[in-house]
């Protein structure tokens, strides 16, 4: 977070070095910042797995074609892969999937982002209607990985699943539980159910 993509600002490249000196943990790095490009070496250098960026940080999604790739969103995936990493491409609520068609048919993604919340801060409620897309997404490529971040729990966890998701991203449940530990567990569960 940047400040100008959304309003909060959080940790950086500075960040994931540090960690990666005591984990071999993959790092998915969720860039919600205006000029990505900016950032894909320094967060290569810095250790990160993956580098997702969102759509919407590059194009207008109004001036976007289901059928035609953006070029900038072309040479943003094709640097970041150069680079080392895998390619991640995030969607604000709002923005469609089938958006995203023309970037899957070329190979340059290897994760989808879904927001179920606008980007930017924590502790919001799930928008049921974002999670949508992973059904859109999963019937197109049923290999993809599909992520889903926002007012996930166990509740909500299973409906993500039931979408298409198969990466669920939670903060506040987690984080904000007194035992954060059973809040996964139950997390797990209830997204295998």
């Amino acid at each position: 977070m940047d400040g100008h993509f959304v309003p909060n600002l959080t940790i950086g490249h500075p960040v994931v070095q540090s960690l990666r000196k005591h984990s071999d943990a993959f790092f998915d790095c969720h860039l919600m910042v205006t000029n990505p490009k900016q950032w894909v070496q320094d967060f290569a250098k810095a250790g990160a797995d993956m580098f997702t960026f969102h759509l919407e940080a590059l194009a207008d999604p109004s001036q976007l074609s289901e059928q035609e790739a953006h070029p900038a969103v072309v040479q943003l995936a094709q640097t970041v892969r150069a680079a080392g990493m895998k390619v991640g491409i995030a969607l604000k609520p709002q923005t469609p999937a089938e958006l995203l068609m023309p970037y899957l048919q070329q190979g340059l993604l290897d994760m989808v982002l879904v927001l179920t919340v606008q980007p930017g801060f924590g502790g919001q409620k799930f928008m049921a209607d974002a999670v949508k897309k992973c059904s859109v997404l999963r019937a197109a490529y049923p290999s993809l990985l599909i992520e889903v971040d926002g007012g996930i729990n166990a509740e909500t966890a299973k409906t993500a699943v039931e979408a298409g998701a198969n990466v669920l991203v939670a903060g506040s449940a987690i984080f904000g539980a007194p035992d954060p530990a059973q809040v996964m567990k139950d997390m797990r569960q209830a997204a295998a159910a």
